[in-house]
């Protein structure tokens, strides 16, 4: 087991939350991060590029993982844990983006 997949283990059992909801939590607070380290607003373009890189970069690293360890990549799961980690950046980016919902 790679020291990433041993993270991903240690934050399941710290949290008692299932992996997808730590895709969620992961995407939200990289989100926020961004926005706020960078002074951005939910509206901009970049604080959703960080979630997506960090996302498909995280995916990408499960699927060398697996293959380094004579696995088959499970496509179908790589993409659902990138649809989960980007749905609500997404959703509050296009609230922010689009609609008055998030504003003043």
């Amino acid at each position: 087991m790679s020291s990433f997949e041993s993270a991903k283990v240690f934050l399941v059992q710290v949290t008692s939350l299932g992996r997808d909801a730590l895709h969620i939590y992961v995407g939200l607070a990289v989100m926020l991060l961004v926005v706020i380290a960078f002074k951005r607003s939910l509206a901009d373009w970049r604080p959703l590029a960080a979630v997506a890189l960090a996302s498909i970069a995280g995916e990408l690293w499960d699927v060398i993982d697996t293959f380094s360890h004579g696995g088959r990549p499970k496509w179908d799961s790589n993409w659902k844990d990138i649809w989960n980690t980007m749905f609500w950046p997404t959703v509050l980016f296009g609230l922010a983006r689009f609609t008055k919902v998030l504003k003043r």
